[in-house]
């Protein structure tokens, strides 16, 4: 029997990505079942353009830039409920952190520090600033 090859409709560039990000999460997005556990008890959920079972599932598919670009690894709390609550053990969030980190190697800052308000330089607590420097800075 002859073995028929498979079409991959992944592009090079974005399966590159999709193992950098399973290399720096350590986690294998493809267990995934999509049973929308993680969207439910996500509470950034509203604030992120798509639910987190979305970006997953769109990493399934190759769409990587889909997800970068809609900022999920900054939105995303680091509360861990995802994993949690996955019935596949999935740290979802250890996979948007790592979206975030390719993000950031593309030395795109996503806050600008000369944009802050001197008003909220002055009011806002330091912890503040220095978690959101890590966060969005490059």
């Amino acid at each position: 029997m002859t073995q028929v090859p498979i079409f991959n409709p992944i592009a090079s560039q974005d399966k590159a990505t999709l193992e950098k990000i399973a290399l720096i999460s350590g986690q294998d997005i493809y267990q995934c079942m999509q049973c929308g556990t993680c969207s439910s008890v996500c509470p950034m959920v509203e604030t992120m353009g798509m639910t987190t079972r979305q970006g997953i599932h769109l990493l399934q598919f190759g769409k990587t830039a889909a997800v970068m670009d809609a900022r999920i690894g900054e939105l995303c709390a680091s509360c861990h409920s995802c994993m949690v609550r996955c019935p596949r053990g999935i740290d979802v969030a250890k996979v948007y952190d790592a979206v975030r980190q390719l993000t950031l190697r593309e030395n795109i800052n996503l806050i600008d520090l000369n944009e802050i308000p001197k008003e909220t330089l002055t009011d806002a607590p330091q912890i503040a600033f220095v978690s959101s420097f890590r966060k969005l800075t490059s």
